[in-house]
C-alpha cells in the first residue's frame, strides 16, 4: 500500500486509494456484522420477542438492506455522487447504531418495552437507508481507481474483499463479548464506534488518496440537489419505518416487507428488460443474470440463517464450554469469515492448477448450493447424539460454518 503515483501509472502495485477503501469498508463491515451477531439475541433476550417474530424482523431487516442499494445507487448517479453518498450512508448507519444503543439501554429483559421496540425500529431504519447509500458506492470506487482493462482490478477486488472478511471476523468477537458478557448496549456502541471510524477516515483522506492514474479525483460529480430527490429519500425513510412498525402498531400478522421484496423481484426485472435503450445482446445478458440470481436466492436464504436461527441454535442447543469457560454464542459468526480468509488462497490455486478444466461460474455456484445443503445435513446428524441436557458438541456447528 506504500506505492507512489508514478508506480501506479506503471501498473506496479496498487494505488493508496485502495488502502483507504479497504480500511473504510473493513470498519463499516465491522459495524454491520457486529450488530448482526447480537441482533437476534437482543430481540429474544432483552425485548422478549418470540422466535418467530424475531426471525421475521431479522429477515425484514436483511431483505431491506439488500433492496435499498437500488435506491442509493440511483440517487448517487442523479445528484449525490459516490463520495457524498458514502459519507451520508456512513453517518446514517452510525446514527442507527447509536439509536440501537439507546434502545438496548431502555430494555430490561424482564418485561416487553414498547419504547425500546420503537427505538429499535428507528435504529434499523437508519441502518437500512445508510447501507443503501454506502454499499453500492464504495465498491464502485474500487474499479474507478484503475484505467480500463487494467489487469490489477481482479486482485484489487480480492484485497477489498479481504477487508470485508477481516471486519466480519473481528466484530462478533468484540461486539459479541461486550453484548453477552457486559450489556447489549455496549455491543451496539462498539458497532457505532466502528462506523464512526469508517466515516472519519474516509472524510479525512478521500481527497488525498482517491485519485485515478492521471491524478484526477474519482467519484462521479455532485449535481444540483433536487427537492424531488430529497423528498424521495424522506418518503422512503418514512415508508421503511412504517413497514418495520406495522405489526407492532396494528397487531397484524401480515408481513408487508415480504410483499415489498417479492413485488420488487417481479417489477424490477420488467422495468429493466423493457428499457428501450438496451440492445438485444444486453437484454440477453441481463436475462442470464436474472436466472443466476434466482438460484442465488436459495443460497442466501440458507446462508443468512447464521444471524438468525443458527445463532439461537448456538445459544440454546450447543455445548459451548471449553473447560470452565463458555464461549459466547455470537462468536460462531466469526468462523465463516475466518474460513474465507484461510481458504481463499488454496481454492484460487486450485483453479489455476485446473487450468482449462476449471469449472464455469454457474457450476461453482451449483457446488456452493450443494455445500450449503451439506452443512445443514451435518447439523442434522449431530442432533441425533445430544447430551443429557439436549445439546450437541460445538464442533458440529463449527463444521457447518466451515462448510458454508
Amino acid at each position: 500500500m506504500e506505492n507512489t503515483l508514478p508506480e501506479v501509472k506503471g501498473q506496479k502495485g496498487h494505488p493508496k486509494g485502495l488502502g483507504l477503501l479497504f480500511v473504510t469498508e473493513m470498519a463499516e463491515r465491522f459495524s454491520y456484522y457486529g450488530m448482526r451477531a447480537i441482533f437476534i439475541l437482543f430481540m429474544t433476550k432483552m425485548l422478549l420477542m418470540g422466535d418467530k417474530d424475531a426471525n421475521n424482523l431479522y429477515g425484514s431487516y436483511t431483505g431491506l438492506v439488500y433492496l435499498t442499494p437500488l435506491l442509493g445507487g440511483y440517487l448517487s448517479d442523479k445528484f449525490l455522487g459516490n463520495k457524498k453518498s458514502i459519507i451520508l450512508g456512513g453517518i446514517l448507519m452510525a446514527i442507527g447504531q447509536l439509536i440501537l444503543f439507546v434502545s438496548a439501554s431502555a430494555a430490561d429483559g424482564i418485561s416487553a418495552s414498547p419504547t425500546a421496540m420503537t427505538q429499535m425500529a428507528a435504529g434499523l431504519t437508519f441502518l437500512i437507508m445508510g447501507n443503501g447509500f454506502f454499499k453500492p458506492n464504495i465498491s464502485t470506487m474500487v474499479g474507478q481507481l484503475y484505467p480500463a482493462n487494467d489487469k490489477r482490478i481482479d486482485a484489487a477486488f480480492t484485497i477489498f474483499y479481504m477487508g470485508i472478511n477481516l471486519g466480519a471476523f473481528f466484530s462478533p468477537l468484540i461486539c459479541g463479548s461486550l453484548a453477552e458478557n457486559v450489556h447489549f448496549k455496549w455491543g451496539f456502541f462498539a458497532a457505532a464506534v466502528g462506523m464512526i471510524i469508517s466515516v472519519l477516515l474516509f472524510v479525512a483522506l478521500k481527497n488525498k488518496y482517491l485519485i485515478n492514474t492521471e491524478g484526477v479525483g474519482i467519484g462521479n460529480e455532485v449535481k444540483k440537489i433536487d427537492m424531488a430527490h430529497i423528498g424521495l429519500v424522506l418518503g422512503a425513510t418514512a415508508f421503511i419505518y412504517f413497514l418495520l412498525n406495522f405489526k407492532t402498531w396494528f397487531g397484524s400478522d401480515v408481513d408487508l416487507v415480504a410483499y415489498l421484496i417479492y413485488g420488487a423481484m417481479i417489477i424490477m426485472p420488467i422495468v429493466i428488460l423493457t428499457d428501450k435503450k438496451l440492445s438485444g445482446i444486453e437484454r440477453q445478458r441481463i436475462m442470464v443474470i436474472f436466472i443466476l440470481a434466482f438460484f442465488v436466492i436459495f443460497f442466501w436464504g440458507a446462508f443468512e440463517q447464521a444471524g438468525a436461527s443458527l445463532t439461537l441454535f448456538a445459544d440454546r442447543n450447543t455445548d459451548r464450554f471449553i473447560g470452565g469457560w463458555e464461549m459466547p454464542a455470537s462468536w460462531f459468526q466469526s468462523v465463516n469469515p475466518l474460513a474465507v480468509i484461510l481458504l481463499a488462497t488454496p481454492i484460487a490455486m486450485l483453479w489455476l492448477k485446473m487450468g482449462k478444466s476449471e469449472p464455469s461460474s454457474p457450476m461453482k455456484m451449483a457446488w456452493g448450493l450443494a455445500l450449503v445443503a451439506i452443512g445443514f445435513v451435518v447439523i442434522a446428524i449431530g442432533l441425533k447424539t445430544p447430551d443429557s441436557a439436549g445439546k450437541i458438541s460445538m464442533f458440529w456447528l463449527l463444521a457447518l460454518y466451515i462448510i458454508h
